[in-house]
């Protein structure tokens, strides 16, 4: 209400009334948000223009570093979820894409309540307040609750699912963001109990870090500085009525408790991530020479491609599906009696764990050929080897082909040999590992001059072409019955597709040179 001056005033003080409709408040802070709260301001227009202009600037300057923010909490957000792709087993990666995407989505929100009124001043709150801090106190907790492997109490997620549940319930009525319901003492009921459940989420938290420090060490003492932080911001109301400063203007930018408490825990993560991928790149190259070296080994506990011996031509080739194979055989002449010993198999799996299988059933025939060489006692001695062994099991196949070309054969599960093309037909049986005792099935025949047996493994028969069809019995059959060496067979199921260890093995029963008479 404004006097007039003049002529009007000589005959009495006129007052002129101004009735002003506010709207509901927009920009979070600008005090005169949807109408005017005190009196207006009066003077020259340009000045009050500059004035309002400066306030402007100021709010552009405070607010300036949170898009930059919800940029780089995005692109940490989506660097969490790619590390997935190398590891999906980890939960990890997927807590910490989600907290880093619920801090960039925070950022973007914080700034749209600063600079435009597209949120009023209650949806801001229900969606800041209400629902992103609860989620990232809670999320924060299970970071670290995965991080450090942590398994008891097997009820802390579930606590904490619940606790930030009745944390957001608290938050509405402690912020009396819906004041027309709630009176002033149900208000600060509310408080209380959203100061009681941070308390107790707060709780949660520090004993997470502790059981890290306990079992981790250095790395959770990393994390102490962050969650030190993250423990103060979630108090700023009560700090705020004990007068202790939050927040912060820096050169005009807008600085608080929560932003130095998201940063830390961000910097700790990153070198936390940049700590693990140290030790994996260790690790791995640990294990490249582990596989090395398992490799060498593989490569010298296998007979020469080639071997010429009195009565016999011997051929092998052998093509792993991995670095390190699962499939094995030996060929031990006996220079007494001029016999010829095999031991073909397939171990389960594939990789470094199948090659150690293999080392130890390649030990094992060895020391077992020292006291016998029948085929089922090496067989059963082989068998004996892998009982209580968890899942290592193996297919196997023992002969013996004396000087004559008589074959002894004992097999257990392992593909029947090829005598000039066609296959054995032998009886099935269990592989090994799997009983105590196993009815090996065996068979003798004898090899003519010229006759050629061929010791295959399932490789060939399954390899697979790029439209999923097997190389099957038919083309191996068709294969064996030419003339075609071990590393011709061997390189036709490998060129088809290989999808296992290929092992070929080809004896030849030759003549015997006998020495002329002088």
């Amino acid at each position: 209400m404004f006097p007039l001056s003049g002529t009007a005033a000589d005959k009495g003080t006129i007052f002129l009334a101004f009735r002003i409709w506010m709207e509901p408040g927009t920009l979070l802070t600008t005090p005169d948000a949807g109408g005017m709260h005190t009196a207006p301001m009066l003077g020259d227009a340009a000045t009050i223009g500059a004035e309002n202009q400066m306030r402007w600037l100021e709010l552009l300057r405070a607010y300036a570093p949170r898009p930059v923010e919800a940029a780089l909490f995005l692109i940490l957000a989506i660097v969490a979820f790619s590390l997935t792709l190398f590891d999906r087993t980890d939960r990890v990666y997927l807590w910490m894409g989600a907290v880093f995407l619920l801090s960039s989505m925070l950022y973007v929100l914080t700034s749209i309540g600063a600079w435009t009124q597209w949120l009023g001043y209650i949806p801001n709150n229900i969606l800041t307040d209400v629902l992103f801090n609860p989620l990232l106190f809670a999320g924060w907790i299970m970071v670290w609750w995965v991080w450090f492997h942590l398994h008891r109490p097997a009820w802390l997620p579930s606590a904490v699912a619940v606790l930030t549940v009745l944390n957001m319930v608290s938050v509405i009525g402690s912020e009396n963001l819906f004041f027309t319901t709630l009176s002033a003492p149900v208000v600060s009921v509310f408080h209380a109990a959203s100061l009681v459940i941070r308390l107790l989420l707060l709780t949660l938290l520090c004993w997470t870090v502790i059981e890290g420090i306990r079992t981790e060490g250095f790395e959770g003492w990393l994390v102490v500085p962050a969650v030190l932080f993250v423990c103060i911001g979630r108090f700023t109301t009560e700090l705020g009525l004990l007068h202790i400063r939050t927040i912060w203007f820096p050169f005009g930018i807008q600085f608080t408790i929560n932003d130095l408490a998201v940063f830390l825990l961000g910097a700790t993560l990153a070198l936390l991530l940049l700590r693990r991928l140290l030790h994996s790149v260790r690790d791995q190259r640990r294990l490249a020479l582990d596989v090395k070296q398992a490799q060498e080994v593989q490569q010298v506990i296998l007979p020469q491609p080639r071997t010429v011996l009195p009565g016999f031509t011997v051929e092998s080739e052998y093509r792993p599906a991995l670095e390190v194979g699962g499939d094995f055989f030996q060929i031990i002449p006996n220079s007494t009696d001029g016999s010829l010993l095999i031991v073909a198999g397939d171990v389960t799996g594939k990789g470094l764990k199948a090659g150690m299988l293999v080392a130890l059933l390649v030990g094992a025939t060895r020391s077992t050929v020292e006291s016998t060489n029948d085929p089922r006692a090496i067989l059963e001695a082989l068998n004996r080897r892998l009982l209580g062994r968890g899942e290592a099991h193996a297919t196997c196949l023992a002969l013996r082909i004396a000087a004559d070309g008589t074959v002894s054969l004992a097999n257990a599960g392992h593909m029947p040999p090829y005598l000039n093309g066609q296959p054995l037909p032998i009886d099935g049986a269990l592989p090994l590992g799997l009983a105590p005792s196993v009815d090996f099935s065996s068979m003798r025949f004898k090899l003519a001059e010229g006759d050629r047996l061929v010791v295959i493994s399932d490789g060939i028969v399954e390899a697979t072409d790029t439209d999923r069809h097997l190389f099957g019995f038919e083309r191996t059959h068709q294969l064996l019955s030419t003339a075609a060496s071990a590393s011709e067979i061997a390189t036709a199921a490998q060129s088809y597709g290989q999808e296992d260890d290929i092992s070929v093995i080809s004896v030849t029963r030759t003549a015997l040179s006998v020495p002329t008479p002088a």
